[in-house]
């Protein structure tokens, strides 16, 4: 019986360390492969950084950002295309709790991210240093 293309395209991305087996795992990439990593962000929150894998942690620069304030950063990424889709959240480090962050834009070779305070009560500053998970999935237009 031939094997189908379903299978060899899942025995490819188990090979190329994308996918976690088991119950529990989930997918996503896998320990070891040299797709992680981590930076930290100087100077302030406009700062940007270089990372040149296809996930990772970014602690952003712990400048005070004013209630209802954003900041955007570029991320200089060699492994991210126009079409790729990259998806960040908040791993820890915010002491307002009400900050979010957003991909304003991406193109070959970066994407920028957007930190927002949106504590509005009594002026809260964000003067966290920000862990940022971020994840690229590769993308193409057609």
């Amino acid at each position: 019986m031939a094997t189908s293309a379903f299978r060899r395209f899942a025995a490819k991305l188990l090979a190329d360390g994308f996918l976690a087996r088991g119950k529990t795992t989930g997918i996503g990439y896998k320990t070891g492969y040299g797709v992680g990593g981590t930076v930290t962000q100087a100077t302030n929150r406009s700062t940007g950084v270089t990372l040149d894998k296809l996930s990772g942690q970014i602690t952003t620069n712990n400048a005070s950002l004013a209630a209802e304030a954003a900041a955007t950063f570029t991320v200089t990424n060699a492994k991210v295309a126009a079409n790729d889709v990259i998806v960040v959240s908040v791993a820890s480090g915010s002491n307002g709790g009400n900050t979010a962050v957003t991909v304003n834009a991406v193109t070959a070779g970066s994407f920028d991210i957007k930190v927002s305070n949106n504590n509005a009560a009594a002026g809260t500053a964000e003067t966290g240093a920000i862990v940022i998970n971020f994840v690229v999935l590769k993308g193409v237009a057609a």
